[in-house]
């Protein structure tokens, strides 16, 4: 162990807090009080400079293993990305009726095909070059590579990088102490490249692990972009509490990367993880769990937690965090308002119970209502973010009208001022339920390419099918044309106009076809 030296670098992406390196140098540095170790985060370095900045940093620091962290590949964004906004340019080409827009359209898809790729290959030559700089210096250096783009697409990135690169899958941190430690890899939830990986990979559980407060005094001394987050002083950093999700949405791969069993961090070292994040200036702090309440069974883990930020004296803090509405208690409501929850999200993706059904989301929406209602009542007046996806699985109008005075009643409940309705439409991923449905229906074959943004391979893959794909086309441009800055509500209000309210008790209650049609589903 004496001679290893590790650099985790973050490849370029969004300067969204890195969470997931820091969260490994901390396992290792527990590990191994005395390995050497560096952060190195190209999210905060221009894009002309990262090749530069990352062979410079190989060179001072020398590493055996360097380890990269691949954040995501999200090609399908409703919001601007990659030279423009991939949603808008896809519809106009796939549905504007105006020949001068669907080339708009092609023209900003060929913009967002050359950055995609670019960016695709951009992140590989970054690990073949690191690698073989580091190799320079120390022959046997190897190469590990992670991240949440990693676990979702292992299968298809593994064919661009270097022979004898481990890939892994979900959580690094037991991997990377078997590396360290030089034991064998045998059962851990990755694969070397040169060797196919094991059938059903990414299924596999992995391996508890009882998460203590990370050191930011060692992050500190080993990451110096760490001020870089912390001075502009609006970033929300992030803070797990928990892993695990125990849903099955049809949709998500979160289940199968994170693992069904919810694991619960020791309330004192969260705690003690965010007072050392408060002593340094942060104020804003976003709870990264896949759900911060996932069932009924965590709301007093929830409380617990919340009492203890109280007791820490942690009193003008603000947070965030993903919330599944239907598992909370007015006590708990209570808590989050007082502890300075400013901010939610709400993953219902349809205002219609038998659509909530049919996409396994175990959501039941007379409850969210209801508990929306308790937040309200304890003082809750801050921004709600509700996520939803149409035309998943059998859309249709009697659905959207659903939906329009589901959205309707959480503006009353809120205001309409502090409830954005965000909007979705499902980038298909391996994995997941939603992929064997596509398959079993005929919308995809297996062995298709689920990276490729080729213009026949993506239409099916930006989940958008007939009979109701042409008419969101036609409402998601129409929405672009007149408010592109308040897409979400514009979209809700021209769904109005074209389908009407249903009454709110229709929302809110699966028929019982809609039971059979579940119960024979492929899904």
């Amino acid at each position: 162990m004496s001679d290893q030296r590790v650099l985790l670098v973050r490849l370029p992406c969004n300067p969204i807090f890195p969470i997931g390196p820091i969260y490994l140098a901390d396992h290792l540095h527990k590990c191994f009080p005395g390995l050497p170790q560096r952060i190195l985060d190209l999210a905060a370095v221009p894009l002309l400079d990262v090749q530069r900045v990352l062979l410079e940093a190989v060179d001072q620091f020398r590493p055996t293993l360097l380890v990269f962290s691949w954040r995501d590949i999200q090609i399908y964004a409703p919001v601007d990305g990659r030279g423009g906004n991939p949603l808008q340019n896809s519809f106009e080409v796939f549905y504007s009726a105006s020949p001068l827009k669907r080339l708009r359209g092609a023209i900003g898809g060929l913009r967002l095909m050359g950055s995609y790729y670019g960016e695709l290959w951009r992140n590989l030559r970054l690990v073949r070059r690191g690698l073989r700089r580091a190799r320079r210096h120390n022959p046997g250096a190897r190469v590990v590579i992670g991240g949440g783009a990693v676990s979702v697409f292992y299968e298809q990135l593994g064919r661009g990088l270097p022979t004898g690169s481990v890939v892994s899958v979900g959580e690094g941190e037991g991997l990377l102490e078997k590396l360290i430690r030089g034991q064998s890899l045998t059962g851990e939830r990755c694969y070397v490249v040169g060797e196919a990986p094991r059938p059903g990979l990414i299924h596999e559980q992995p391996a508890g692990l009882e998460k203590t407060a990370c050191n930011y005094a060692y992050i500190e001394a080993i990451w110096p972009q760490l001020n870089w987050y912390l001075d502009g002083g609006d970033f929300y950093v992030g803070v797990q509490t928990k892993r695990g999700c125990p849903h099955n949405c049809c949709y998500c791969v979160y289940t199968v990367v994170e693992g069904k069993a919810v694991r619960v961090n020791p309330i004192a070292e969260v705690v003690r993880e965010m007072r050392q994040l408060y002593d340094r200036g942060v104020r804003g702090f976003w709870f990264t769990d896949a759900q911060f309440i996932p069932a009924r069974r965590y709301i007093d883990d929830a409380k617990d937690l919340l009492r203890a930020i109280q007791a820490e004296g942690l009193t003008d803090i603000r947070w965030a965090a993903y919330i599944r509405a239907d598992n909370l208690d007015a006590e708990l409501a209570e808590l989050m308002v007082a502890t300075g929850m400013s901010y939610f999200e709400i993953g219902i993706t349809s205002g219609s119970q038998e659509l909530v059904r049919k996409m396994r989301m175990g959501y039941n929406l007379r409850t969210v209502l209801e508990n929306c209602r308790m937040l309200a009542a304890a003082g809750f007046r801050e921004h709600v973010s509700v996520n939803y996806s149409f035309n998943v699985i059998d859309e249709r109008p009697e659905t959207i009208r659903q939906t329009i005075a589901y959205h309707r009643e959480l503006e009353s409940i809120f205001g309409a001022g502090s409830v954005e309705p965000a909007i979705f439409f499902i980038g298909l991923q391996p994995h997941t339920h939603l992929e064997q449905y596509a398959f079993d229906q005929g919308m995809l074959k297996p062995g298709y390419d689920p990276m490729s943004l080729m213009p026949w391979t993506a239409r099916k893959l930006l989940w958008n099918p007939e009979p109701m794909g042409r008419v969101f086309g036609r409402i998601c441009l129409e929405a672009f044309e007149r408010n592109p800055a308040d897409f979400g509500r514009t979209v809700m209000d021209l769904l109005e106009r074209e389908y009407g309210v249903a009454p709110l008790d229709q929302a809110l209650r699966a028929p019982v076809e809609g039971r059979r049609a579940l119960a024979t589903a492929t899904l």
